[in-house]
């Protein structure tokens, strides 16, 4: 299904794009709020911070192997992100997702917490700090409609300000169309992937060389490639490691580096099955 076109404001209280930021669809009554761990006691000013609220810590490590969140709700919120920020060390910015017109209730809330967890493990772009997801709590049927119409308008907030934590790394392709695949079969590797519009994706079961080549060792893309070991991302079998999930890389380049083991262009490398370049196919256009 194609997504419908939408009007997305996004309000910023300081004036700077790096501080906080309101995101709102314009018809709707959700709003998420992107707080920089930083400025949480500007938030925590804020009238938005006294109201029920599901919230989203949440970090990203500089090269991209490492995303880790933790889901929470609370209709205390400025005490439990006080406590959050005391207790958990990893965390580098808090998405809340509130309700424009004060009804989001705790009920709500606690469904939309279990849920958006669930939806986060189902996509596997971030690691969940939660441990115990817990059950799925007891919310009648028109509640729970509204929560999942709730649910998809965060999502759609949510991926506006750069977090996409519902949403597969690799594309479904379109409504009666496979998704465009590439590989990568140089130096031993026999890897599948995927050009999105966030980077490229390499598919799980994709296979590449465990030793990186000697004039890389040490250097940063040889360190980038033991993270991805360490973080379970491939996993060493033999002289090969193999992909355990599809993972999404910032660039063609990194996805290469990463299963080749060595410096490369992944612009040449990536090739459609009948040999085209991933730069004759998505950048010699038009």
């Amino acid at each position: 299904m194609t997504p419908a076109p939408k009007t997305i404001q996004i309000y910023l209280p300081g004036g700077d794009p790096r501080g906080i930021r309101v995101a709102e669809v314009t018809t709707r009554i959700v709003q998420v709020i992107e707080v920089p761990r930083s400025l949480l006691p500007t938030f925590l000013a804020m009238p938005e911070s006294t109201q029920v609220a599901v919230y989203f810590l949440v970090s990203e490590s500089d090269d991209g192997t490492e995303r880790r969140v933790y889901v929470g709700q609370s209709g205390d919120l400025p005490t439990r992100l006080k406590d959050h920020n005391k207790a958990k060390p990893f965390w580098q910015r808090v998405l809340v997702m509130v309700s424009r017109t004060h009804n989001l209730t705790q009920t709500h809330a606690l469904f939309l917490e279990w849920h958006s967890l669930q939806a986060i493990r189902a996509a596997g772009r971030f690691t969940d700090e939660n441990g115990n997801g817990g059950s799925r709590p007891h919310t009648p049927p028109p509640m729970e409609a509204d929560c999942l119409e709730m649910f998809d308008t965060g999502r759609t907030l949510l991926a506006t300000l750069g977090f996409s934590l519902f949403d597969p790394v690799a594309s479904a392709g379109e409504a009666g169309q496979a998704p465009e695949v590439f590989v990568c079969e140089a130096s031993g590797a026999k890897g599948r992937g995927q050009y999105t519009e966030e980077g490229f994706v390499v598919l799980q079961g994709s296979v590449g060389r465990l030793q990186s080549v000697p004039s890389i060792q040490g250097t940063s893309d040889d360190n980038f490639r033991q993270r991805l070991l360490e973080q379970g991302v491939m996993r060493a079998e033999g002289d090969t490691v193999v992909f355990q999930s599809d993972h999404l890389f910032r660039s063609p380049s990194m996805a290469a580096v990463a299963l080749l083991g060595r410096t490369a262009n992944g612009w040449l490398e990536w090739k459609t099955p009948e040999g085209r370049t991933l730069d004759e196919v998505k950048r010699q256009v038009g």
